[in-house]
């Protein structure tokens, strides 16, 4: 059986069900009927037996005789009259209660019908006081259930996910490593020792590579897994620790021909940060702009105070833009802008995964824009967190 959702109360009682409702009415009249019969047989025997309550009837029935002005109150209307209408609220409170229980079946009817798998549906009957809320209730559970598989699915997925492009990352330079050492173990004796430094080198960069995939791994991990997930707050001067984040990448800058350059706003402007992860913030923003921003001439890192609470942080390059349907996918762990995962351009897929952790651990905010003139990360953070959440510390 189907029903169809509206904005009125349904009624849904099957042609069985309906007959059942007028047999339970019509035994529920019959048996008042004769407790009204059996009150009147003891009635009666009641007064045969006691001369004092006929004489109280026999009061009784002249007073009511003395209201001229209303004929209708004779004694044996009134009872009767009286006993009908009581009648009749039982007989309607017995078919109302019965009534919500065939409903309450069909809900329950339906209940099952979800519980067999079919989770996408939801109980349509619209109904009037307590009922309501217990199908509305029933389909918020039917909704928090499918979101928690979703998203049950989707960890499972992640997890897989990470696995395959770990695998991915980490045996291509493991293989060049074999491959260089079991060369160097073959020809050992007649290699030529600038063909032998050259391996050498080639393999002790694929295993600095390898170790910088590892620690972005094992430092993504800590951040979004680890059940301590505290700060180690200080107020810094960030306008000193731009400049000294900068230097650290000025040699790197200055083999691609990039100018690294530094503005903060005001000069003396301090924030509540944790150092340690702040500093790896910059440094996963200014490598990627370095490595990625092709045709780039300036790195512009730049903090304002934008309010008395908050400060905006821009990391931006006038280097080729990043496609537009990519800007949404930029914080996904694992993605990169070019599809083949080459490892000539380096890194595992994680540094800015691991940047947004970093800044929404400090309760801010990180997007990316990109056009022809300027690619540009925006980050906004409150100058003293420890106001809002003082769990940090």
């Amino acid at each position: 059986m189907k029903y169809n959702s509206c904005d009125e109360e349904v009624t849904f009682l099957s042609k069985k069900e309906k007959i059942r409702l007028i047999l339970e009415a019509v035994v529920t009249f019959g048996l008042l009927c004769l407790l009204n019969l059996s009150l009147l047989v003891l009635l009666n025997l009641l007064i045969l037996g006691s001369s004092k309550f006929v004489d109280g009837i026999l009061l009784f029935n002249n007073t009511l005789n003395n209201w001229n002005h209303l004929p209708f109150f004779a004694w044996q209307k009134v009872i009767i009259n009286v006993i009908f209408v009581l009648e009749l609220f039982v007989v309607y409170l017995r078919m109302m209660r019965r009534y919500h229980q065939f409903q309450m079946y069909h809900i329950i009817k339906e209940l099952h019908y979800i519980a067999d798998g079919h989770f996408n549906y939801r109980i349509p009957f619209k109904f009037k006081g307590p009922l309501q809320d217990v199908v509305d209730s029933i389909n918020a559970l039917v909704d928090s259930t499918c979101m928690a598989i979703s998203e049950e699915k989707a960890v499972e997925k992640s997890k897989d996910e990470l696995i395959a492009n770990l695998s991915h990352d980490l045996r291509t330079p493991l293989t060049s490593i074999i491959g260089y050492m079991s060369l160097l173990k073959m020809h050992q004796n007649s290699m030529l020792p600038a063909q032998r430094q050259e391996y050498l080198n080639i393999v002790f960069d694929k295993s600095l590579q390898m170790k910088s995939m590892t620690n972005d791994l094992f430092e993504y991990a800590t951040l979004n897994f680890s059940h301590d997930k505290k700060l180690e707050l200080e107020q810094i001067k960030i306008s000193s620790l731009i400049e000294q984040i900068a230097a650290g990448f000025a040699l790197e800058a200055e083999k691609k021909q990039i100018d690294i350059k530094t503005s903060c706003e005001p000069q003396d402007l301090e924030i509540a940060v944790d150092v340690k992860k702040i500093v790896r913030m910059f440094n996963n923003l200014i490598s990627n702009a370095v490595k990625y921003g092709v045709g780039a001439k300036n790195i512009y890192v730049s903090v304002k105070k934008i309010s008395n609470d908050m400060v905006q942080i821009i990391v931006s390059n006038d280097g080729q833009a990043i496609p537009q349907d990519a800007l949404g996918k930029l914080f996904d762990r694992f993605y990169r802008v070019e599809e083949s995962r080459s490892p000539k351009t380096g890194g595992s897929g994680l540094g800015l995964a691991i940047t947004k952790t970093i800044v929404e651990m400090h309760h801010g905010t990180i997007f990316c824009t990109s056009n022809q003139k300027l690619t540009s990360f925006i980050i906004d953070l409150p100058i003293n967190i420890q106001k809002n959440n003082l769990d940090v510390l």
